[in-house]
């Protein structure tokens, strides 16, 4: 036989991912938009051409992703919904869960897109957006005294914050999903430490740092710190041979 391309066993696509596929692809083209309608069920069995039972399954899994809302009894077909970042985190959690994405990598993430909104922020701050920051850092203080759940969510206003001075609500979105998956993994841990509570002013005494140099315009040295104090945070958690990833990424 004369030589050529090798080719890979195919794998079999149920009927219901094809309609899955197509409803998110007209979604990407911009043919379907959030409150819009699907066509009622009966249609879509004949549009796809395919059983009452593959089309309820296609529905289910686009429910579950957070693509659409169905109604039992509703005449109307399903309606297309906003996009959330509820239903991103629930696919990240799930591929951490499996091993897809690696705590290491997930934190690292985290390292590039806080310290790129650090740095942006430092430049475009106003002295109302610097006062709201350091206000952050107040409630963070007081809530060090109540438990790590009230610390982990002054910290995120912390970050909310910075992503909106920087004027992107994408680095907003996947901030607040990578960080909400890295806490689902770890969180436990921490609160459950010995030393939780140091942790905890430690991290303090890190945003502290991070305000100071944006305050001063310097934002270079501002993302910088945040990685270090980042990486500083987290690396104990990660196994000692993922380090270099993460380390590499503070200075």
């Amino acid at each position: 036989m004369a030589d050529g391309p090798r080719f890979q066993p195919v794998q079999p696509v149920r009927a219901y991912q094809r309609i899955v596929e197509q409803v998110e692809e007209a979604l990407v083209r911009g043919e379907l938009a959030p409150g819009q309608r699907l066509p009622s069920e009966r249609e879509l069995v004949t549009q796809f051409a395919v059983s009452r039972s593959t089309v309820r399954e296609a529905l289910r899994v686009l429910e579950s992703n957070g693509v659409v809302r169905s109604r039992p009894g509703d005449p109307n077909g399903p309606e297309i919904l906003p996009f959330s970042s509820t239903a991103l985190r629930k696919q990240m959690v799930r591929l951490a869960r499996v091993d897809e994405l690696t705590l290491a990598e997930l934190i690292a993430f985290r390292m590039i897109m806080d310290g790129a909104a650090i740095q942006v922020a430092s430049q475009l701050r106003t002295p109302a957006e610097l006062a709201e920051l350091e206000q952050t850092l107040v409630a963070m203080r007081e809530a060090i005294d109540v438990d790590f759940a009230a610390f982990s969510e002054a910290d995120l206003t912390f970050h909310d914050v910075i992503a909106r001075i920087a004027r992107n609500s994408l680095i907003q979105t996947c901030n607040e999903v990578v960080r909400g998956v890295v806490l689902t993994l770890i969180s436990d841990k921490i609160a459950h430490a010995p030393n939780s509570r140091a942790l905890m002013l430690e991290s303090l005494q890190h945003h502290a740092e991070v305000v100071e140099a944006i305050r001063s315009g310097d934002g270079h040295a501002a993302a910088r710190i945040a990685r270090q104090n980042m990486y500083d945070y987290y690396a104990g958690y990660v196994p000692e041979d993922e380090r270099d990833a993460l380390r590499a990424l503070t200075g």
